[in-house]
Formats: C-alpha cells, sequence, structure tokens
C-alpha cells in the first residue's frame, strides 16, 4: 500500500528575510555620497591626467624622437659645421650625382664612412663602388669593419687590411665594435686591442673606435682606449650626454638624405673641415 505524502504544513513556516550587508560595497557607496559630484568628477579627471602623465613619461617620451624622425621632418642637433653619412649594402644604389650636392639640416655632405669587412670572411658587395664612388665625388672617405667577438682578432686585422687598401687623404681605418658576444670584457678589451695595434702598425695613425655610449663605459672605458678618436653612437637626444673627448658622434639611424633610398645614418664631426682634413692619412714620404 502507497504511503500518504508529508504534510505540507511545514513548508508554511516563517522565511528568513534577507538583508542588504552593512559593510562592503554599501558602506564604500555610503562614503562617496557625502561628497558632491563635482569633486568626484575633478577626481576622476585627476587621476586619469596622472595616468597619462606616468604613461607618457615612461613609455612615449623616450621614443618620441625615433617617432619624430621616421614619421616626420627630421632634426638634426645645431652648432656643428661639417656632417657626413655611413653607408653599407643596406643603402643599395647610392645616387652620388645627388649625394654630392645633399645637405644634411643646413651644412653640405662632406664626408662618408662606407662599410668595407665584417669578421674574417665578410666583405661588403658595395664596398668598392662605393669607395671608388666618394673619392670620385670629391667627399672625405673612410672604411669601417664591423667586428665579430669569438673571432681571431688577428685574422680580422688583416682580412680588414686585405680589403680597405685606404690612401692618403682618406679617414683614418674604423673598428666597429657593438656586441661583447660571450667574451669577458677583459677578453673583449684584449682583442679590440689587438686589431687596434695590428691596423696602426700598418698605416700610422691611431684607428678611429666606434662603438655606442653605453657600450663604451660598460666594456671599453679604460686608459688604453683614451687614445683613439672615438665615435659615437647616441641617437634621439638634442644635446650628447657624453662628456669624455670625441671625434664622430652618429646622432640618428633614420635621416633623410637626397641620393640614398630609405633612411640613413646621420653624423657630425667635432671640429672644422680643416680639422678634419688634418685627421686623415698622410702622404707617404
Amino acid at each position: 500500500m502507497a504511503k500518504k505524502s508529508r504534510s505540507r504544513s511545514s513548508s508554511t513556516g516563517r522565511v528568513k528575510k534577507k538583508h542588504s550587508p552593512k559593510g562592503g560595497a554599501g558602506r564604500g557607496l555610503s562614503f562617496f555620497r557625502r561628497f558632491p559630484s563635482w569633486l568626484l568628477w575633478l577626481g576622476g579627471v585627476l587621476i586619469i591626467a596622472a595616468y597619462v602623465g606616468f604613461f607618457y613619461h615612461f613609455f612615449v617620451s623616450p621614443f618620441s624622437f625615433r617617432w619624430r624622425a621616421i614619421y616626420g621632418e627630421p632634426k638634426y642637433p645645431d652648432g656643428y659645421e661639417v656632417r657626413g653619412i655611413d653607408i653599407s649594402h643596406y643603402q643599395e644604389r647610392v645616387n652620388w650625382e645627388k649625394l654630392r650636392n645633399a645637405s644634411i639640416g643646413n651644412a653640405p655632405v662632406s664626408f662618408v664612412f662606407i662599410k668595407a669587412t665584417e669578421g674574417e670572411k665578410l666583405f661588403d658587395n658595395n664596398f668598392n663602388r662605393n669607395f671608388a664612388n666618394a673619392k670620385r665625388n670629391d667627399l672625405f672617405r673612410g672604411a669601417y669593419h664591423f667586428f665579430v667577438p669569438g673571432i681571431s682578432a688577428r685574422k680580422q686585422a688583416e682580412f680588414y687590411l686585405s680589403i680597405a687598401q685606404l690612401e692618403p687623404g682618406d679617414l683614418p681605418p674604423v673598428l666597429d665594435i657593438e656586441k661583447k658576444g660571450d667574451l669577458t670584457p677583459e677578453q673583449l678589451r684584449r682583442d679590440v686591442k689587438t686589431w687596434l695595434d695590428i691596423v696602426e702598425k700598418e698605416y700610422g695613425v691611431k684607428p678611429i673606435l666606434y662603438t655606442g655610449y653605453k657600450f663604451k663605459m660598460q666594456y671599453l672605458n679604460t686608459p688604453e682606449f683614451d687614445a683613439y678618436p672615438y665615435w659615437i653612437a647616441h641617437y634621439y637626444v638634442e644635446k650628447l650626454a657624453y662628456k669624455g673627448k670625441w671625434a664622430f658622434w652618429q646622432h640618428t639611424d633614420c635621416g633623410k638624405v637626397a641620393g640614398i633610398n630609405g633612411f640613413v645614418d646621420c653624423n657630425i664631426f667635432n671640429g672644422s673641415l680643416q680639422e678634419l682634413q688634418a685627421l686623415t692619412l698622410p702622404e707617404v714620404k
């Protein structure tokens, strides 16, 4: 026989009444209701303004020079009269007729550094053509070697000497050092000095040492390198922060110069045209 269902009278008992919480969100809302709405709006605006200022200072401002260089008219540092560029195969074919009459800011292009070699085997395919055209168009010319850490410094120096073939009137040989690789700072300094010594012995002048400001301060800021003309790479700053002696300043990699397709590195010589001439290789006696 089926069981009778239980009485439903128990379901008619009291239902507990829900209460809104005394703390938490309710307390927070009651706190803000104490202030007039205009004051709350003002506080919100100030918070947004502070956030925007923080974001601009740390994430926008450090790169604004580069953005302006790429998307706007380039701005070149004032107060210098001798300017030039450096090129490699990345610039492809150069229109030398336009370049010889080109200007950077308010000064004509006076010199050009040209990539010759890298490591112990890599030869820049455009070097011979660019090097010959620079002289043909009456520009001071120089040849640089891109140093590869971990490869024999002697072999790199000998390879550079076999390709560059500098002549009297050319700018001194250039060592471009940008990477440490797996070398210790001591090993890097030893190898860089080896390259510089071999090349100096060949040409009888101190080579130009190209590197970035931070790289020099971290790895090459020791007394044995003080005697070399320093070519410093420091981009997108209105004034050069480096306080030591320097000969050249590569101030942008987004320069726009007639005769060059796309962007090109732009440089300043820290002196007069006569001083640049005095820096070149002397006539062999």
